[in-house]
């Protein structure tokens, strides 16, 4: 098992995309508390306001990180199908379930770093623009916090799953973007039709948008039109979509034992 972490961990290092990935993600975060801060920062602080500046607009807009290590994710084990160097690292590491476990220890403590590391530098951000951070470790901008961190290695285990089950890249970039921004979005948005409101029962069983409530201070708002979709507190939400990654991560695993190479 050591030699498979250690072969994981130095594929990722010697990488560049892991670098643009995280980099990348980091960066667009950082964006959200900058433009905050240049255009808002003689504005008080609630937690909403804190909570949406510490994650980089995960809970409002996009979340950016989550989508980069996703993206790492497919690449754990995509990049190998797609260069043909799969066949040469089986050959190194015969034992495939290690291989897959390690790789998802790799890439899930890469996340938590990565994660980490941007809640430190957004919330220097909203430090120099502020003054404070108010009730950063107090509820319920640290249980969000949390959950953010919860939210992102779900989101980039859910991408090595869709990497390994694909066998590629290009088809698992297409289901990580098409399902959470169109799919469930197309969904939510269908439930506002009254003809289509029996819909609403179903959105928070929808594994992306029930993730996101992990990540939030207040009630979700979808608009004045959105009917009541009763979602799970945070951490059954969170289990909904840690179900959901774990299915995904589930059939890849059965599957890369039964196929060739």
């Amino acid at each position: 098992m050591l030699d498979a972490l250690r072969f994981e961990w130095t594929r990722l290092r010697t990488l560049r995309s892991t670098y643009w990935m995280v980099g990348s993600g980091l960066v667009a975060s950082a964006v959200i508390p900058l433009v905050l801060g240049l255009g808002a920062s003689d504005e008080p602080l609630h937690a909403d306001a804190v909570n949406l500046s510490v994650n980089g607009g995960a809970s409002f807009v996009i979340p950016f990180l989550a989508v980069f290590m996703a993206v790492v994710g497919i690449f754990a084990t995509g990049h190998e199908y797609r260069h043909g160097t799969i066949q040469p690292t089986l050959t190194a590491l015969p034992q495939r379930s290690r291989l897959i476990l390690a790789k998802i220890l790799t890439v899930t403590a890469l996340t938590a770093v990565a994660t980490l590391v941007s809640i430190a530098i957004n919330a220097t951000l909203v430090l120099v623009f502020w003054g404070e951070v108010p009730g950063l470790f107090d509820d319920p901008v640290r249980s969000a916090l949390l959950g953010y961190l919860a939210y992102n290695l779900i989101y980039a285990l859910v991408g090595l799953g869709l990497g390994l089950l694909f066998r590629g890249v290009p088809a698992a970039l297409v289901v990580i973007f098409l399902m959470p921004l169109i799919i469930e979005t197309l969904i939510v948005g269908l439930t506002m039709v009254p003809a289509l409101e029996l819909l609403a029962s179903a959105v928070k069983f929808l594994p992306f948008t029930a993730g996101e409530e992990l990540m939030l201070t207040s009630p979700a708002n979808f608009g004045p039109a959105a009917p009541d979709f009763d979602f799970f507190d945070r951490w059954a939400s969170g289990g909904v979509f840690a179900v959901f990654a774990a299915l995904i991560i589930g059939a890849a695993w059965i599957l890369f034992q039964k196929r060739d190479a």
